[in-house]
């Protein structure tokens, strides 16, 4: 028998195929979702270097995609779901959009801003804190993650060792 997932897996689930394009694309495998009364208005997933800009960031592209289907920059209403622990310059964002709601698949020890390294999103001087949410099918975020690295570490291998083996030749 299949097990029903909560509504908030359901999201992640699908920010789990968006990040599963970024992946295609050889991008990071980031992906994210902006969910207002229970319709997904914005989706997003890592282009950064697809189109190179530091700021095609999963979140920012939905972000984006949210305010225009809103029509406004705030964000109050909209629950926002992202694979993997947002970074300063995301997590900035998402307090300036006044979301107040984020569902967090796996956290990032190295760069992220809720919790990991700093927690721009409940910061108490900020005008606004973000409720969060973490651990929403870790597994499967993070399982992603440490996949597309091992093989990046293995492509860009083997790539060292045939432009080694071509200044040799």
């Amino acid at each position: 028998m299949k097990e029903k997932l909560s509504i908030h897996e359901k999201y992640m689930k699908q920010a789990i195929k968006l990040a599963m394009k970024a992946y295609e694309l050889g991008e990071v495998p980031i992906g994210c979702v902006i969910v207002h009364e229970g319709k997904v208005i914005g989706r997003g997933y890592n282009r950064r270097t697809t189109d190179k800009s530091t700021l095609s960031h999963a979140e920012i592209n939905a972000i984006r995609k949210a305010t225009k289907v809103i029509g406004d920059w705030r964000l109050e209403d909209c629950t926002l779901y992202v694979t993997l622990e947002p970074c300063q310059m995301c997590s900035g964002a998402i307090v300036q959009a006044r979301i107040p709601e984020v569902y967090i698949g796996c956290m990032n020890p190295k760069a992220g801003c809720a919790g990991s390294i700093l927690n721009i999103l409940q910061e108490p001087a900020f005008n606004h804190q973000v409720e969060v949410h973490k651990g929403i099918l870790e597994t499967e975020c993070s399982n992603m993650l440490t996949t597309f690295f091992k093989e990046l570490r293995i492509r860009l291998k083997a790539e060292k060792e045939l432009r080694h083996k071509y200044r040799q030749g």
